[in-house]
């Protein structure tokens, strides 16, 4: 086989997590930007020895590249990933898929079209703490699940401008509670109802940025409840994330602050209030993340543990927060229809690996 190449776009704080995994796997990368900061990030890691280059034409990135990260903000993320999939390179894309539902399902509709694999970035289903809980739910440890907490809160981002706009960041449900969101489907199954009420500013006006802070209820299919809470808070807020899951015959709960799994880190130079969770106890749940999805590029028959499906439907229930938020109202979710060739790793019998 000819050596992994990847084609990294974006060279911010997740790009910056995600680049020293794709160098322990052993790939070259191509680190593209529209504003130059590529040269910055490719510059650090060549000095290194590493086989880091920055590249100023995208179609030139998309030529030789095996796969595309897409690191970028939000808003730039469908453009790059169909310009990726028509290429036909398979394509990871960090969370969320797209701010809209039908752009996300235009993304998966695309990448399934074409025959690659297009896999959103949910990290937190690779953090120990997360899998070994969802392990324990699938081996039945807790029973029946009844009602699932959780929390998610830090400094609000500062370091660009675009996630204090609401129409290009989705505010604190889209861009930070869509991690619990995607975690409470995972472990508790297809969501049928939503409602969120949101408080604070969602604009980032003030200086420091105004605290704002959400809290989602979902009602599962199988009946059982979950309530996820996201807080973006002053300069000096922690980060923090729990999670207080009940079922039947258990519960299993989780502190960050009080069981140190993981640490804030920064990869180079880094702006004010920039940090990317990590874990120190354990291998970077970046590269756990990236050697699984480059895994099922080779292996058809492989099935990570998230797929486009899963990346629509977070979509789907953090769109539905947003707008329950917005009217005051609960929000009905039909079942959404899977494509028949997506392989569903939040099946109950498909534990996490």
């Amino acid at each position: 086989m000819p050596p992994l190449h990847i084609g990294l776009l974006g060279a911010g704080g997740i790009a910056r997590a995600h680049l020293p995994g794709w160098l322990e796997l052993g790939a070259r990368v191509s680190v593209h930007t529209q504003d130059g900061s590529a040269d910055k990030l490719a510059g650090e890691y060549a000095e290194l020895g590493y086989d880091v280059t920055a590249v100023p034409d995208l179609d030139d990135v998309l030529a030789g590249c095996r796969a595309v990260d897409i690191c970028t903000p939000t808003p730039t993320h469908k453009d790059l990933a169909l310009a990726a999939v028509a290429a036909g390179r398979h394509v990871v894309c960090e969370k969320p898929l797209a701010l809209t539902v039908p752009d996300a399902e235009e993304i998966a509709a695309a990448a399934a079209a074409a025959g690659v694999r297009l896999h959103p970035a949910h990290v937190v289903r690779y953090f120990p703490a997360y899998a070994a809980m969802r392990d324990a739910v699938v081996r039945g440890e807790l029973g029946d699940l009844a009602v699932l907490r959780f929390t998610r809160g830090g400094a609000r981002p500062q370091w660009a401008p675009w996630f204090g706009d609401p129409a290009k960041s989705g505010g604190v449900i889209m861009d930070l509670m869509v991690h619990d969101i995607d975690i409470a489907r995972w472990v508790a199954g297809d969501v049928v109802r939503v409602h969120a009420r949101t408080r604070g500013s969602e604009r980032a006006t003030g200086a420091p940025a105004d605290v704002v802070t959400a809290t989602a209820v979902l009602t599962h299919a199988s009946g059982a409840v979950s309530q996820v809470t996201g807080l973006w808070g002053l300069p000096d807020q922690r980060f923090r994330t729990t999670f207080r899951i009940a079922g039947a015959d258990g519960l299993l709960c989780h502190d960050s602050l009080a069981v140190p799994g993981f640490r804030i880190t920064a990869q180079g130079v880094r702006a004010a209030n920039e940090g990317i969770p990590s874990s120190p106890m354990t291998e970077s749940p970046y590269l756990t993340e990236l050697r699984e999805f480059a895994a099922s590029w080779e292996d058809p028959a492989a099935r990570p543990r998230v797929d486009a499906h899963d990346g629509t439907a977070a979509v789907r229930i953090a769109c539905a927060a947003v707008e329950s938020s917005r009217t005051g109202a609960a929000v009905e979710l039909p079942p959404a229809p899977r494509p028949a060739s997506a392989t569903h790793a939040t099946d109950p019998e498909e534990p996490t690996r």
